[in-house]
């Protein structure tokens, strides 16, 4: 039975290094589900209590959401999704034909490692759903460490069923997601509206007075910083930045049959960061009454309060949801360094990873910050491959620069990734700007010292080959 299983996994082929196929090119259909599901999911029971935890007010919330998400969906369908369906080429693959294999495993491996964390925060959220009927300890917003034994042994066993899923291929990642989507975002509306009269809310018009006074009020919890609407915009518009402007999502939107599907993102922006961030931030003001402002910080007990066995399934899901694709993401990066190995094979390792990062709630308290910094971290290579595939031509430079050179390390690249970095350190240490804030002017300072690192390179070449 194992021999005939690890046959079907020899069997999935994720096209790591040549384009997608035309016949497995995928419908509207299948994005529209893979991003409601991804993005209604267990990030949504942490993102938005954690708004509510740093005093954000309803009106900054609701506008704010409006024209973050609005800015995130275009990203995807104007700066990645084009790039996606004319190379049909994993982000990886690509990034080793501009960047050269050296300096594309550096970022490969930072990428795993990030995908690894983001999977495993997952993972710790659909932890504390299971442990409802164990009388698991849960854990509180100052928790860094594993709270107990059982907390280990549930971590693993959601770590396993969500590696074995992404080891399937993006066939069943895509099946998955198509099937719980809809349902999630049932939970999580029901929910919400079930106890919305523990708030006072009898009728719709009741809704905005206690959405002010009583859920989103503004008020900062202990310890926290305060969240303004430009928070909210930015933070709603860079939760996902490695994936749109920082191009991860090449290696997804590869298989769409028409670049215009990139806009399929706005299921899971308006549906599940939209929706749910407001859905799940009403479950916590719920349990913030109830428990007279409790620290415990735990998604699965929130959802069984509201929504009994329905909400902690919902949790479970969720957080499967999120964990499938991602996992799957950090075995492509993996692999690319490892071509000879199956990606099923690496994806098993991946998961391993991801598992034991599980076992620290830290992952989840700290979710906002991490996600901020994972995507600047990787920002500056979607820069790059933006220069290289729109701007090089138009300029008469090479594109896929290594890739034509023979070179192993991008110089011009790896000093962009470097220097952009270095330079949010500096805008974030002496002018003071917030993590939250520095995706969009380190996009455009990436973007120009490609132009100028990349130009300098290429007419260096062109001047030795001519002498």
């Amino acid at each position: 039975m194992f021999q005939k299983f690890q046959k079907r996994l020899d069997e999935v082929s994720e096209f790591e290094r040549e384009p997608v196929p035309r016949k497995k090119q995928k419908g509207l259909r299948s994005f529209l589900g893979m991003y409601a599901g991804e993005h209604t999911a267990g990030t949504e029971f942490v993102i938005g209590p954690l708004f509510v935890v740093h005093g954000v007010t309803a009106f900054d919330l609701v506008i704010g959401l409006l024209i973050g998400n609005l800015l995130a969906v275009l990203s995807w369908a104007f700066i990645v999704a084009p790039i996606a369906v004319k190379e049909r080429i994993t982000l990886y693959y690509k990034l080793e034909k501009i960047c050269g294999k050296r300096l594309a495993g550096i970022y490969n491996l930072v990428n795993a490692l990030m995908f690894c964390f983001l999977a495993g925060s997952m993972i710790a959220v659909a932890a504390t759903a299971v442990g409802i009927p164990f009388g698991l300890p849960m854990p509180t917003l100052n928790d860094w460490l594993p709270t107990s034994i059982m907390w280990i042994v549930i971590v693993f066993a959601i770590g396993a069923i969500t590696t074995l899923v992404a080891m399937l291929g993006y066939e069943q990642v895509s099946r998955f997601a198509n099937i719980a989507a809809p349902w999630l975002i049932l939970v999580f509306i029901g929910a919400a509206v079930a106890v919305l009269p523990e708030l006072g809310v009898n009728k719709l018009g009741d809704f905005w007075p206690i959405a002010q006074e009583r859920i989103w009020t503004g008020q900062v919890m202990e310890g926290q910083s305060k969240f303004t609407i430009w928070h909210i915009i930015f933070f709603s518009w860079f939760a996902n930045m490695a994936m749109h402007i920082g191009m991860a999502d090449l290696s997804i939107l590869r298989y769409a049959k028409k670049w215009q599907y990139g806009f399929s993102s706005a299921a899971g922006m308006y549906v599940g960061h939209y929706i749910a961030w407001l859905a799940s931030g009403i479950l916590y003001a719920v349990f913030l009454h109830q428990s007279q402002q409790s620290l415990q910080f735990a998604p699965g007990p929130i959802a069984y309060y509201a929504a009994g066995a329905a909400g902690a399934i919902c949790v479970i899901i969720a957080g499967w949801t999120t964990a499938n694709p991602t996992i799957y993401r950090a075995g492509l990066a993996v692999q690319s360094l490892f071509p000879k190995f199956k990606t099923w094979k690496i994806t098993l390792i991946v998961g391993l990873v991801t598992t034991l990062a599980a076992c620290f709630p830290a992952l989840v308290m700290k979710l906002l910050e991490f996600v901020a910094l994972y995507g600047l971290l990787l920002m500056p290579m979607g820069a790059i491959i933006f220069v290289d595939f729109h701007l090089f031509p138009k300029l008469r430079l090479s594109q896929n620069w290594a890739e034509r050179s023979g070179i192993i390390f991008n110089r011009a690249a790896g000093w962009t990734w470097l220097l952009t970095l270095a330079l949010c350190l500096a805008m974030s240490y002496f002018l003071g700007w917030e993590i939250y804030f520095l995706g969009l002017p380190g996009w455009f300072v990436a973007v120009l010292f490609y132009i100028l690192f990349g130009t300098w390179i290429q007419n260096k070449h062109k001047t030795a080959l001519a002498s």
